[in-house]
């Protein structure tokens, strides 16, 4: 069993078929809301959170009490059977990984009852991998900056998609930063990937003062970083997921021209249930898929992949040093 549902702890309720426990336990410090307030909103906003997650291989970021956040990507040993799941093999660690499919509303409670507070869907469905649904620009402004430079950087991956003939809806992080998705009409992993990288780079030129694609954070010189890492069978934060941070923040959708008078704050798992009562901003502000521009693939497929470029980059550094150690000591 779950460290939150083993032996009936405390008096919880059921819903949907989910015992839920513990429910009067803080969630986290500096959260000030309770298990209760994190599984009464994934409640009421699961109408327009699971449409997200559904079919798509499932992260997740839990917070059990007295430790520390972690990612849980392999489903643990006491997951009910009907919580759908798929297994692929994780290059990274060597290793078949059992994710989970969170495809209503029971896996969500259920989820939220094991204090899962983050939610990370893939860019690919379980039954299509390898054609990514969206491409997917990060956009994260450098520690202490104001949101106001992440929205310009997001302004000029808008206008950088545009001349590509691509068009994207936009979302708070729940961080500090914004997600932009332009949804993509099928393709190869690798060919989004490149196009990704293209974007990032025609956004970055339209303003190298503002923004970088540099992924190494000492060469990003105070920019906003244009992160276009998020490629292939990489996750990303839902709209509507909140966030382990002060104040429990949520990945909120805005029209772009409202984005330039909002704040991160102003979407939290107190408030955010409420403002998406009536519809879901999400799917309504997301465009119809377009196809992808073959001059931005090309463009991309002549840019390094920033990962791997960054690892032999670190060696390169690393080696420089240890050559200069050598010969001061010469």
């Amino acid at each position: 069993m779950g460290a939150d549902d083993a032996r009936g702890e405390a008096k919880g309720e059921v819903r949907d078929g989910v015992a839920l426990t513990n429910l009067d336990q803080p969630l986290f410090a500096g959260a000030e809301a309770s298990k209760r307030d994190l599984v009464d909103y994934l409640d009421a906003v699961a109408d327009r959170l699971v449409p997200q997650l559904a079919g798509r291989p499932l992260s997740v970021v839990r917070v059990l009490r007295g430790q520390k956040p972690f990612m849980q990507k392999n489903v643990p040993k006491y997951t009910p059977p009907w919580v759908r799941t798929v297994t692929l093999w994780a290059e990274s660690s060597r290793r078949e990984v059992s994710y989970a499919l969170c495809d209503d509303r029971r896996t969500l409670l259920w989820f939220a009852n094991q204090r899962a507070v983050e939610y990370h869907p893939t860019l690919v469905r379980a039954d299509a991998l390898g054609e990514p649904t969206h491409l997917v620009i990060d956009i994260d402004p450098p520690e202490g900056e104001a949101f106001a430079s992440a929205v310009a950087a997001a302004l000029l991956v808008r206008r950088a998609l545009a001349d590509a003939g691509l068009e994207g809806a936009v979302k708070t992080s729940g961080a500090k930063g914004v997600h932009v998705f332009a949804p993509v009409e099928p393709a190869s992993a690798v060919d989004v990937a490149a196009a990704t990288r293209a974007v990032a780079a025609r956004a970055e030129r339209l303003d190298p003062r503002l923004a970088t694609t540099a992924f190494i954070r000492e060469d990003r010189a105070g920019k906003v970083f244009l992160d276009s890492t998020r490629a292939g069978g990489a996750t990303v934060a839902a709209a509507y997921s909140p966030r382990i941070r002060p104040g429990v923040p949520v990945s909120f959708p805005v029209p772009w021209d409202e984005l330039d008078r909002v704040r991160p704050g102003d979407f939290t798992l107190r408030t955010a249930a409420r403002r998406i009562a009536e519809d879901d901003p999400w799917a309504a502000l997301m465009p119809v898929p377009r196809p992808l521009d073959a001059d931005l693939v090309a463009e991309g497929h002549t840019i390094p992949i920033a990962r791997v470029q960054a690892m032999h980059e670190g060696k390169r550094r690393a080696r420089a040093r240890r050559d200069a150690g050598s010969g001061d000591g010469a």
